[in-house]
This record gives structure tokens, C-alpha cells and sequence, in this order.
């Protein structure tokens, strides 16, 4: 039996693995890089060890240390969680070698399908459907496009869309780079990109008695940048003869491999209908609690129990429901996806705070099968709670937020509405974009795939309209803040054109003008405006908007405020009275759009370099993805200050583009001016 468990990972899954072992009597052990020293894993694990540095490649990818800390600490077990060393066959014999128990499947599993173009052979000998790859040697435009993928590895790192033959080379050589940053191994094979596929997995759980399930199937369509982003289970709208396609290929594939424990096989389903086989991963998957939720499950109490040689039964449970996940990044999408980074000052998702009860179902106890007539259930799986910081190193990913159901339609309401009404304060985050993704008809109906994103990310990142509302219900907070600290009456309060003088408050590009009254608030606003203040606290605010009053909750964290109303949550930064005129960045400069590490340049990038607008210059890395600098314009490079390996915070200058032609024609003005 386990009695102590390391967790060889951080954050939410070492959160969420963490819990079932405290359901079940086991003693808990974290590891913590440097950066993680306060991280919330370490604050629950009973026991923890600090593997120096913060760097992954220095720590939680440091198998020799792990092994090493698990002796420490007398853990006489190690669960990999995902990611890091969660399918690396030599840490798992090191983990065996040392007289532990290893919570995951064999070490010769895990290396059959380590290398994807290792496991297609494997998966063509055991029958399972997959598409032929090809060399990109000797590719041509009747291959296009193509996909180009790590044979290590997974999480959308080393993988790229090819569409023209003339970036093929540079493509190859900047996805074989990542893959060999991010996994220690930069082999790429490509393989037909099919248009409009969509992402179906499997996910099994085997024992070493010869019982393999096949826990229905789980759709992972809504990605960004090869990374999953909205999950569920069952998938959607897929006849029962390919969801048996599916499950049968699935257990072929375990068995081929001799496989114990929790794993899944993926596919892509071609818009005809037709299935290939992806890859399998070795591992708990992120998005597993969608199928704990609709089998009545815990899929980490299984891993333990199938580690300690326990024999499944013979079938598993019947699925019940639907259950959707959404993964809560910080990260801005209309930005390309970049990170974001600082202090979380609240994570609240429909009054349940994480890190209090993180990776609790609200209202039942995990594992118990929900019964038909039940109302929509809420999860939060998390690493994060409130006053912890989001930093560059490793994963954005804030939260998981999944909502069971009896009904599909009933759990992407409830996910929208848990979403929409979230308390979410400090970095910017996806919310925005996953509640009008839960909410697009495409997603209602069934109809995205994989390109769901790159068709309608425009439309998904405008602006929440009423930020103008937002921004006054900000200003009369703090109004009340510094006048009473109480609630003020506003009987006469309202948007109104007034001759005396009106205090000023600015918040992004809304200048709110207002004025204090023995009667309460007067707002000043443009002809037209039909708000009137209703009531005004330091952190409530109700406004008659169209005669219809809403209210808004309002926290301010120095210059940084957040509003949360029932229609939007808003981010907004006070500005100062009189700004500041500061240094000035030359034209053409090239800002870091987030904090992260310089981890190459472009072939032969120098000072006096020629370049063209959009030509990638720079590469970052930030949480474990890697952002492309471009030239803003054609020119020549007159000052680079990027350098491979140096830590960047954002906007640090990294390099500046000038038009040389355009300067020389000035030039050649002022020298004929008188």
C-alpha cells in the first residue's frame, strides 16, 4: 500500500493529485523550484523539497533530484502529474530502480509511444486507422499543407502549419529549435494537415490483469496555438458507429503496448467522418476531470489503486450527462496570445474560492455518479489562489472551471454563466473570449474544429461594451472611498452639462467628470447620456442605465481596478492627473510584449542588417510557448539589444528598425533647407 506520495510536478495538477491523497489517508510530498518557493502546492503538500533554480531544464525536468527528493522525504511513491517528466521512460526506471512505486504505466509503454513516429509503426501493426507522414525532403506543393510536429513531447510545442513550400526549411529549422527547448529532443516529422478536422480523444484506464476501459470520448476541437483551450465529454454530434471506431482502436492501441494506468489515445476526425490516429499520451491528461465528472469517477484514486496492483471491474460505470471545461489562461488573446504576468489579487468562480477547497466539486463528493434529475454542478481545479504572483516560467494557466450537467445545452450555460459572474483580479485573462466561445453558435451547435479560432478570433476580442459605465461606477468608488467611506445618497445624482467645477478622474481613454453634493453624486456627460447614479460605496456602485439599473462591484488595487457587473468584468488603470513626459522609444522599435527569455535571433541578425516589415526577428519565450518578434517595417537594423539567454521584462527595448529611405530623403531636406 502507499503511504507517501511525491507529486514530480507543480501547480494545479499537483494541487488536484494532492487532494485525492488526502481523501485517502496518503502523505503528501512537493517539489519547488525557486520561483515556486510560496507556490500553492507547497503550501498543501505535508512535506516539501526545494530543487534549486527556477528554470524547468534545472528542476522539475531534473529526474535525478526528484528520485533523490522522494528518498528525502520518505515518499515511497512518485506520480508524475503531466507534462514535464510525466512520459519520460528513464525517469520512470529511475523512480522503479530506486524502490519506488511508480504511479503511471510501464517505462517500456511510455518509450514505445515517446517518439510519434515510433508509435504510428506500432499503431499500423495493431490495426489502429492513422495517415501516412511524409518526407519533408522531398515534399511538393500537392502535400500542402502540412503539419510539422515534435516526435517528443505534445502541449503544441514543435508544431507547425505549412501552407507554402518556400517556409518549409525555416518552419522545420524553428519547430526542430522549440521541440529541442522544450522536450531535450529535437526531432520533427510532418504529416498531412487536414482543414477543418476536429480533435477526439479517448481516454483508458488499464490494469495488470488484462481489463482495459475505454472511457467514452472527450472533444478537444477549441485550441489556440496547438494548445487545448475549451473541452467535454461525451464529444459532440458523432454517430455511434465511429465513437466505437474510436473506442476499439483505442484499447487495440493499449494493449499493443502492454499499457496500466491512465492514458489517452487521440484522433483526428476528417470532415468526412474518417478517424487517424494522433498520438498517445502516457499520462493523466489536463482536461481528465470532464470524464471523471460524467463516469462518476476519480481517475487519480484509479492510478493509485492500479499502482498498488488492484484489478479493475470487468466493465466500467455508465456515463451520465455532459461536462464542459475551460481553461482560464492569463494570457491576451487579441494580443496573440501573449502571457500576462503579475500579482492575483482575487480568484473567485461563483463564491468558491480556490485554494480554501481547491479541485472541490461544489455540492457532491468526487466520485459520486450524479442522478438524472440533477442541476448543473460546479469544479475549480487550480494552482493559484488569491496574493499569489503569475510569473514567466512556466504554464499561463490559471484555473480550470468545469460545470456538469444533465444536458449538454444546460453545461455550457452554466459554464457561461460561472465564467461571466468570476472574480478574476490582477492579470488579464482569457474569460472574455471563453464566454462568447461558450456562447457562439458554432460551439452551441456543434460545428467548430480545430481552425475554430483562426476564423473567429477577431470577433471574439472586441472590446465588452459599457467599459464607459464601468470607468464612472470606478470613479464614484473612489469618490466615496475618499470622502465618507460610506454609501452616499444620490437621489439627485445623474449624468447632467453643470457650471461649477468638476473633479476629474481618468481610466484608460474615459475621462469621468463628477462633482460631490450634499445630495449625493453629479455626473458630467455628453448630450445624450441617460444614466443616473442610484447609490455610490466604496466598492458599489448602482447606475439607472436606460432605465435600467445595474450594479457594479468595484475592487482597486493601487492604480490597477476591477469592475464586475452582471453585463462584463472590466481591468482598468487609473491614470495620473498630469502624465509624466518620460523617455520616448525611437520610431521602428521593437518592444518585449511580455516578460520572458531571449531564446534565439533570426540567421544573421546584426546591426546594419536589411530587413522587411513582418520578417521575424527575435524569439521569446514565456510560459513554455515561444513568441515571434517581427520587423514593424522594412529597413535596417540600427541598434540591437536582444541577446540569446537574457531575461526581458515587457516593453524592454530589444531592437530598432529604421527606415533608411525615408531618413535619407529627410536628411537630403534639412541639408538643401536655407
Amino acid at each position: 500500500m502507499i503511504e507517501s506520495l511525491l507529486v514530480a510536478n507543480r501547480g494545479e495538477i499537483a494541487c488536484r493529485v494532492f487532494r485525492t491523497c488526502r481523501e485517502r489517508g496518503i502523505a503528501t510530498v512537493a517539489v519547488h523550484s525557486d520561483a515556486d518557493a510560496g507556490a500553492l502546492h507547497v503550501r498543501e503538500a505535508d512535506a516539501a523539497v526545494r530543487l534549486p533554480g527556477a528554470a524547468p531544464a534545472d528542476t522539475y525536468l531534473r529526474g535525478d533530484l526528484i528520485v533523490k527528493a522522494a528518498l528525502a522525504a520518505g515518499a515511497g511513491a512518485v506520480h508524475p502529474g503531466y507534462g514535464f517528466l510525466s512520459e519520460n521512460a528513464e525517469f520512470a526506471r529511475a523512480v522503479l530502480d530506486a524502490g519506488l512505486v511508480w504511479v503511471g504505466p510501464p517505462p517500456d509503454a511510455i518509450e514505445a509511444m515517446a517518439s510519434k513516429t515510433r508509435a504510428k509503426e506500432l499503431m499500423a501493426a495493431a490495426g489502429v486507422p492513422l495517415m501516412a507522414p511524409v518526407d519533408p525532403a522531398a515534399a511538393t506543393a500537392a502535400d500542402l499543407p502540412l503539419l510539422l510536429k515534435a516526435a517528443a513531447g505534445g502541449g503544441g510545442r514543435g508544431m507547425r502549419i505549412v501552407r507554402e513550400l518556400a517556409s518549409l526549411s525555416e518552419e522545420l529549422t524553428a519547430a526542430s529549435a522549440e521541440a529541442g527547448s522544450a522536450f531535450g529532443d529535437g526531432e520533427v516529422f510532418a504529416e498531412p494537415y487536414v482543414e477543418r478536422g476536429r480533435h477526439v480523444e479517448v481516454q483508458i484506464l488499464a490494469d495488470a490483469h488484462g481489463t482495459v476501459w475505454a472511457l467514452g470520448t472527450r472533444d478537444c476541437s477549441l485550441q489556440r496555438r496547438h494548445q487545448k483551450v475549451i473541452e467535454e465529454c461525451p464529444a459532440p454530434g458523432l454517430p455511434d458507429e465511429l465513437c466505437a471506431v474510436l473506442r476499439e482502436a483505442a484499447v487495440a492501441a493499449a494493449r499493443a503496448v502492454g499499457y496500466r494506468g491512465a492514458g489517452t489515445v487521440e484522433f483526428l476526425i476528417s470532415p468526412d467522418g474518417r478517424p487517424y490516429f494522433l498520438e498517445m499520451n502516457t499520462r493523466l491528461q489536463v482536461e481528465h476531470p470532464v470524464t471523471e465528472e460524467v463516469f462518476g469517477l476519480d481517475l487519480v484514486a484509479l492510478q493509485l489503486a492500479v499502482a498498488e496492483g488492484a484489478a479493475l471491474p470487468t466493465e466500467p460505470p455508465a456515463a451520465q450527462g455532459h461536462a464542459v471545461e475551460a481553461r482560464l489562461y492569463a494570457e491576451d488573446p487579441a494580443a496573440g496570445w501573449a502571457p500576462q504576468t503579475g500579482r492575483l489579487h482575487a480568484l473567485e468562480v461563483a463564491g468558491q474560492l480556490p485554494g480554501q477547497a481547491a479541485g472541490q466539486t461544489a455540492g457532491r463528493a468526487p466520485g459520486v455518479v450524479p442522478t438524472a434529475a440533477s442541476v448543473p454542478r460546479l469544479r475549480v481545479d487550480t494552482g493559484y489562489t488569491h496574493g499569489d504572483t503569475i510569473g514567466t516560467h512556466y504554464d499561463a494557466m490559471l484555473a480550470k472551471v468545469i460545470v456538469w450537467a444533465p444536458t449538454r445545452a444546460e453545461a455550457l450555460r452554466g459554464l457561461r454563466h460561472a465564467l461571466r459572474r468570476a472574480r478574476v483580479h490582477g492579470p488579464g485573462t482569457n474569460r472574455d473570449l471563453l464566454v462568447r466561445s461558450l456562447a457562439h453558435p458554432d460551439v452551441t451547435e456543434a460545428r467548430f474544429d480545430t481552425g475554430f479560432y483562426e476564423r473567429h478570433l477577431d470577433a471574439l476580442t472586441t472590446p465588452v461594451p459599457g467599459e464607459r459605465h464601468a470607468a464612472v461606477a470606478a470613479a464614484l468608488a473612489d469618490a466615496a472611498t475618499r470622502t465618507t467611506g460610506e454609501t452616499l445618497p444620490a437621489r439627485l445624482g445623474g449624468w447632467r452639462n453643470v457650471g461649477a467645477p468638476a473633479q476629474r478622474k481618468t481610466y484608460g481613454d474615459h475621462e469621468v467628470r463628477y462633482r460631490a453634493t450634499r445630495d449625493g453624486f453629479v455626473v458630467e456627460a455628453d448630450e445624450g447620456d441617460d444614466v443616473q447614479v442610484v447609490a455610490a460605496a466604496p466598492h458599489r456602485v448602482s447606475l439607472d442605465i436606460g432605465g435600467v439599473v445595474r450594479h457594479f462591484d468595484v475592487r482597486a488595487y493601487g492604480d490597477e481596478v476591477h469592475v464586475d457587473s452582471a453585463t462584463g468584468a472590466y481591468r482598468l488603470i487609473a491614470r495620473p492627473r498630469f502624465e509624466e513626459t518620460g523617455h520616448r522609444t525611437p520610431p521602428g522599435s521593437l518592444l518585449a510584449p511580455m516578460p520572458g527569455t531571449v531564446v534565439r535571433l533570426a540567421p544573421g541578425l546584426a546591426e546594419g542588417a536589411r530587413v522587411t516589415a513582418g520578417q521575424p526577428l527575435i524569439w521569446l519565450e514565456a510560459m513554455k510557448m515561444e513568441h515571434r518578434v517581427t520587423a514593424p517595417g522594412s529597413g535596417t537594423l540600427t541598434a540591437l539589444h536582444a541577446v540569446p539567454g537574457r531575461q526581458v521584462e515587457v516593453g524592454a527595448l530589444l531592437a530598432v528598425v529604421t527606415d533608411t529611405d525615408a531618413q535619407d530623403v529627410q536628411d537630403a531636406q534639412e541639408e538643401s533647407s536655407p
